[in-house]
């Protein structure tokens, strides 16, 4: 009796020379770092959890808003989050990936293995230069365009704080990250004094806490405890780095508005 040829089994799927998944892992070819954390319901062990923004990323260029040299309060902001906007497209197209790992953290099942272009060191920096040249060839100020790519290099520094160990310094190991991210009773309060400690700076430096202020700390503060929270869907989808893009942009549409007729001293 002749047995018949065993079918051929199909090679786990990769995402553009991104290592295959594991079983049991929904791979998905976008990432919320920016921050998505999931808080892991007390109720539910499916992945359903509540997402963060790490809106601290801000304060560095809040901070940098009050020099005198700066560019613009929402200029700053775009210069904040500028890997993470590379990162969510990058995602969406499949150049950089991430899955689901229930209980990778306690705030973030998130396994971000895949983001050389825009969390390492090297890419971070690369991203700094690029943007310092922007802003030195449109405001012709050699401090507006250091202060500006500082702005964007803080945020390699800040990840790594509250990551596992997903960070790279050229897209490879050694991996790093000191894990806020497994201790929020210490990762949220920080965040928190992170930018009202920044917004606090700021406004003592562009004439006064006033109302643009503490509507831009309220928005803030809102879309974090939001994204703290709120019940989130337990697939990933296209929507969701869509959403964190449209966040950003709304971020620095209100940052504009707070910074209206503000001057650094």
């Amino acid at each position: 009796m002749v047995r018949p040829s065993p079918q051929p089994v199909a090679p786990s799927p990769t995402i553009l020379g991104a290592p295959p998944h594991a079983p049991g892992i929904t791979p998905y070819p976008l990432c919320l770092r920016a921050r998505a954390i999931m808080l892991p319901s007390p109720t539910q062990g499916t992945g359903q959890g509540q997402n963060s923004m790490f809106i601290g990323h801000f304060a560095p260029a809040i901070v940098a808003a009050a020099h005198k040299d700066a560019p613009s309060l929402p200029v700053l902001f775009v210069a904040a989050q500028l890997v993470d906007w590379g990162f969510f497209i990058f995602a969406l197209i499949g150049v950089e990936a991430m899955r689901i790992t229930p209980g990778i953290t306690a705030m973030n099942p998130m396994d971000l293995y895949h983001m050389p272009y825009t969390h390492s060191l090297v890419g971070n920096i690369a991203w700094a230069a690029a943007f310092g040249i922007i802003i030195s060839v449109w405001l012709k100020n050699r401090m507006a365009s250091l202060i500006a790519a500082a702005v964007v290099l803080s945020h390699w520094f800040l990840d790594v704080l509250v990551h596992t160990k997903d960070m790279t310094i050229i897209g490879g190991p050694p991996k790093l990250g000191l894990g806020l991210w497994n201790h929020p009773e210490v990762e949220m309060p920080l965040e928190i004094a992170l930018t009202l400690g920044a917004l606090w700076l700021y406004a003592r430096a562009t004439g006064g806490w006033d109302r643009r202020i503490t509507g831009l700390a309220v928005a803030l503060l809102a879309v974090q405890a939001y994204n703290w929270f709120a019940p989130q869907p337990t697939e990933m989808s296209p929507a969701m780095p869509i959403s964190a893009l449209i966040a950003f942009a709304l971020f620095t549409g209100i940052a504009a508005w707070a910074a209206k007729a503000r001057t650094a001293k």
